[in-house]
Protein backbone atom coordinates (compact mmCIF):
# COMPACT_ATOMS: atom_id res chain seq x y z
CA UNK A 1 0.00 0.00 0.00
CA UNK A 2 1.24 3.48 -0.85
CA UNK A 3 0.22 6.34 1.40
CA UNK A 4 0.39 9.89 0.06
CA UNK A 5 0.23 12.74 2.59
CA UNK A 6 -0.50 16.28 1.42
CA UNK A 7 -0.05 19.32 3.62
CA UNK A 8 -2.87 21.82 3.02
CA UNK A 9 -1.84 25.48 2.85
CA UNK A 10 -3.75 28.70 2.37
CA UNK A 11 -3.92 29.95 -1.20
CA UNK A 12 -1.00 32.33 -1.86
CA UNK A 13 -2.61 33.82 -4.97
CA UNK A 14 -4.34 36.83 -3.34
CA UNK A 15 -0.95 37.95 -2.05
CA UNK A 16 0.58 37.44 -5.48
CA UNK A 17 -2.12 39.42 -7.24
CA UNK A 18 -1.95 42.23 -4.67
CA UNK A 19 1.81 42.46 -5.21
CA UNK A 20 1.25 42.70 -8.97
CA UNK A 21 -1.35 45.43 -8.42
CA UNK A 22 0.72 47.56 -6.05
CA UNK A 23 3.91 47.39 -8.12
CA UNK A 24 1.95 48.10 -11.31
CA UNK A 25 0.37 51.18 -9.75
CA UNK A 26 3.76 52.57 -8.71
CA UNK A 27 5.33 51.97 -12.12
CA UNK A 28 2.20 53.16 -13.94
CA UNK A 29 2.12 56.44 -12.01
CA UNK A 30 5.81 56.91 -12.73
CA UNK A 31 5.28 56.41 -16.47
CA UNK A 32 2.32 58.79 -16.44
CA UNK A 33 4.55 61.49 -14.95
CA UNK A 34 2.67 61.76 -11.66
CA UNK A 35 5.91 61.77 -9.65
CA UNK A 36 8.50 64.54 -9.67
CA UNK A 37 11.64 64.32 -11.79
CA UNK A 38 14.36 62.07 -10.41
CA UNK A 39 11.95 59.69 -8.68
CA UNK A 40 13.51 56.60 -10.31
CA UNK A 41 15.25 55.39 -7.18
CA UNK A 42 12.20 55.96 -5.00
CA UNK A 43 10.14 53.91 -7.48
CA UNK A 44 12.82 51.21 -7.47
CA UNK A 45 12.67 50.95 -3.68
CA UNK A 46 8.87 50.94 -3.72
CA UNK A 47 8.59 48.01 -6.14
CA UNK A 48 11.45 45.97 -4.64
CA UNK A 49 9.19 44.33 -1.98
CA UNK A 50 7.09 42.88 -4.82
CA UNK A 51 10.09 40.75 -5.74
CA UNK A 52 10.23 39.12 -2.31
CA UNK A 53 6.46 38.75 -2.01
CA UNK A 54 5.98 37.14 -5.40
CA UNK A 55 8.97 34.87 -4.95
CA UNK A 56 7.34 33.65 -1.74
CA UNK A 57 4.05 33.17 -3.58
CA UNK A 58 5.82 31.21 -6.31
CA UNK A 59 7.46 28.88 -3.78
CA UNK A 60 4.16 28.30 -1.96
CA UNK A 61 2.34 27.70 -5.26
CA UNK A 62 4.90 25.04 -6.20
CA UNK A 63 4.18 23.41 -2.83
CA UNK A 64 0.47 23.63 -3.58
CA UNK A 65 1.10 21.78 -6.87
CA UNK A 66 -0.03 24.69 -9.04
CA UNK A 67 2.76 24.88 -11.60
CA UNK A 68 1.03 27.52 -13.75
CA UNK A 69 0.57 30.01 -10.92
CA UNK A 70 3.98 29.20 -9.45
CA UNK A 71 5.80 29.78 -12.74
CA UNK A 72 3.99 33.05 -13.40
CA UNK A 73 4.57 34.45 -9.91
CA UNK A 74 8.24 33.46 -9.88
CA UNK A 75 8.78 35.13 -13.26
CA UNK A 76 6.89 38.22 -12.12
CA UNK A 77 9.20 38.42 -9.11
CA UNK A 78 12.22 38.36 -11.40
CA UNK A 79 10.73 41.15 -13.50
CA UNK A 80 10.23 43.37 -10.48
CA UNK A 81 13.78 42.72 -9.27
CA UNK A 82 15.27 43.54 -12.68
CA UNK A 83 13.14 46.69 -13.01
CA UNK A 84 14.06 47.80 -9.50
CA UNK A 85 17.79 47.33 -10.07
CA UNK A 86 17.80 49.13 -13.44
CA UNK A 87 15.83 52.08 -12.05
CA UNK A 88 18.03 52.32 -8.95
CA UNK A 89 21.45 51.88 -10.54
CA UNK A 90 20.67 53.42 -13.97
CA UNK A 91 23.36 51.45 -15.84
CA UNK A 92 24.41 52.33 -19.38
CA UNK A 93 21.89 50.88 -21.83
CA UNK A 94 19.59 49.88 -18.99
CA UNK A 95 16.44 51.15 -20.72
CA UNK A 96 17.12 49.11 -23.86
CA UNK A 97 17.95 45.98 -21.89
CA UNK A 98 14.78 46.42 -19.84
CA UNK A 99 12.85 46.86 -23.08
CA UNK A 100 14.06 43.52 -24.41
CA UNK A 101 13.29 41.89 -21.05
CA UNK A 102 9.76 43.32 -21.09
CA UNK A 103 9.23 41.97 -24.59
CA UNK A 104 10.42 38.51 -23.54
CA UNK A 105 8.06 38.60 -20.58
CA UNK A 106 5.17 39.66 -22.84
CA UNK A 107 5.82 36.66 -25.09
CA UNK A 108 6.03 34.40 -22.04
CA UNK A 109 2.74 35.80 -20.71
CA UNK A 110 1.11 35.20 -24.10
CA UNK A 111 2.17 31.54 -24.05
CA UNK A 112 0.93 31.20 -20.47
CA UNK A 113 -2.40 32.80 -21.38
CA UNK A 114 -2.90 30.24 -24.17
CA UNK A 115 -3.15 27.44 -21.58
CA UNK A 116 -4.51 29.31 -18.55
CA UNK A 117 -8.10 29.99 -19.70
CA UNK A 118 -9.74 27.52 -17.25
CA UNK A 119 -8.11 29.52 -14.41
CA UNK A 120 -9.99 32.62 -15.47
CA UNK A 121 -8.61 35.06 -12.87
CA UNK A 122 -5.04 34.16 -13.80
CA UNK A 123 -5.96 34.27 -17.49
CA UNK A 124 -7.40 37.79 -17.22
CA UNK A 125 -4.26 39.03 -15.46
CA UNK A 126 -2.14 37.47 -18.21
CA UNK A 127 -4.30 38.94 -20.99
CA UNK A 128 -3.83 42.39 -19.43
CA UNK A 129 -0.12 41.83 -18.82
CA UNK A 130 0.61 41.00 -22.48
CA UNK A 131 -0.25 44.45 -23.94
CA UNK A 132 1.09 46.23 -20.87
CA UNK A 133 4.58 44.70 -21.12
CA UNK A 134 4.58 44.89 -24.92
CA UNK A 135 3.94 48.62 -24.83
CA UNK A 136 6.40 49.02 -21.94
CA UNK A 137 9.00 47.33 -24.12
CA UNK A 138 8.29 49.74 -26.98
CA UNK A 139 8.53 52.69 -24.58
CA UNK A 140 11.92 51.57 -23.25
CA UNK A 141 13.34 50.79 -26.68
CA UNK A 142 12.15 53.98 -28.40
CA UNK A 143 12.05 56.49 -25.57
CA UNK A 144 8.87 58.02 -27.01
CA UNK A 145 6.94 59.84 -24.29
CA UNK A 146 3.39 59.08 -25.45
CA UNK A 147 4.15 55.34 -25.62
CA UNK A 148 5.34 55.49 -22.01
CA UNK A 149 2.07 57.23 -21.14
CA UNK A 150 0.06 54.43 -22.76
CA UNK A 151 2.19 51.89 -20.91
CA UNK A 152 1.42 53.65 -17.63
CA UNK A 153 -2.32 53.57 -18.35
CA UNK A 154 -2.12 49.86 -19.17
CA UNK A 155 -0.19 49.36 -15.94
CA UNK A 156 -3.09 50.85 -13.98
CA UNK A 157 -5.49 48.60 -15.89
CA UNK A 158 -3.35 45.58 -14.97
CA UNK A 159 -3.41 46.72 -11.35
CA UNK A 160 -7.21 46.96 -11.39
CA UNK A 161 -7.62 43.45 -12.83
CA UNK A 162 -5.10 41.98 -10.37
CA UNK A 163 -6.76 43.80 -7.45
CA UNK A 164 -10.16 42.40 -8.42
CA UNK A 165 -8.76 38.88 -8.70
CA UNK A 166 -7.07 39.16 -5.30
CA UNK A 167 -10.21 40.51 -3.61
CA UNK A 168 -12.45 37.89 -5.23
CA UNK A 169 -10.16 35.05 -4.10
CA UNK A 170 -9.97 36.43 -0.56
CA UNK A 171 -13.75 36.71 -0.34
CA UNK A 172 -14.11 33.18 -1.64
CA UNK A 173 -11.70 31.88 0.97
CA UNK A 174 -13.37 33.76 3.83
CA UNK A 175 -16.96 32.86 2.85
CA UNK A 176 -16.22 29.31 1.69
CA UNK A 177 -17.98 29.96 -1.63
CA UNK A 178 -17.65 32.09 -4.74
CA UNK A 179 -18.91 35.62 -4.04
CA UNK A 180 -17.53 37.64 -6.94
CA UNK A 181 -17.48 35.85 -10.30
CA UNK A 182 -14.16 34.34 -11.32
CA UNK A 183 -15.37 32.37 -14.33
CA UNK A 184 -13.53 29.12 -13.65
CA UNK A 185 -14.07 26.28 -16.10
CA UNK A 186 -12.84 22.75 -16.70
CA UNK A 187 -10.34 21.38 -14.15
CA UNK A 188 -10.21 24.70 -12.30
CA UNK A 189 -13.99 24.58 -11.77
CA UNK A 190 -13.84 20.94 -10.66
CA UNK A 191 -11.03 21.72 -8.23
CA UNK A 192 -13.33 24.10 -6.35
CA UNK A 193 -16.76 22.55 -6.86
CA UNK A 194 -15.91 18.85 -7.37
CA UNK A 195 -15.87 16.21 -4.66
CA UNK A 196 -12.83 14.41 -3.25
CA UNK A 197 -13.02 11.71 -5.93
CA UNK A 198 -12.41 14.35 -8.59
CA UNK A 199 -9.50 15.76 -6.62
CA UNK A 200 -7.78 12.39 -6.32
CA UNK A 201 -8.23 11.43 -9.96
CA UNK A 202 -4.90 10.51 -11.61
CA UNK A 203 -3.04 11.59 -8.47
CA UNK A 204 -0.38 8.96 -9.03
CA UNK A 205 0.67 10.75 -12.23
CA UNK A 206 1.11 14.20 -10.69
CA UNK A 207 4.48 15.85 -10.28
CA UNK A 208 6.03 15.00 -6.92
CA UNK A 209 4.20 11.66 -6.79
CA UNK A 210 5.46 9.94 -9.91
CA UNK A 211 9.05 8.76 -9.90
CA UNK A 212 10.35 11.09 -12.62
CA UNK A 213 9.23 14.61 -13.53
Amino acid sequence: MTRITLRPIASPMPLGFYAVAIASIIVGCFQLGLFEDGAQRAVALAILPAFFLQLLVGLLAFGARDVLAATLMACFSGMWLASSLVLAIEPTGGAQVLGVLNLCFALFALMMASVAMPKRALWLVLCTAVPRFTVASAASLTGVHWIATVSGALGLLLAAVAMYAAFALMLEDMRGQEVLPLGRSGPAHQAVHGDLTVQLRNLERHAGVRRTL
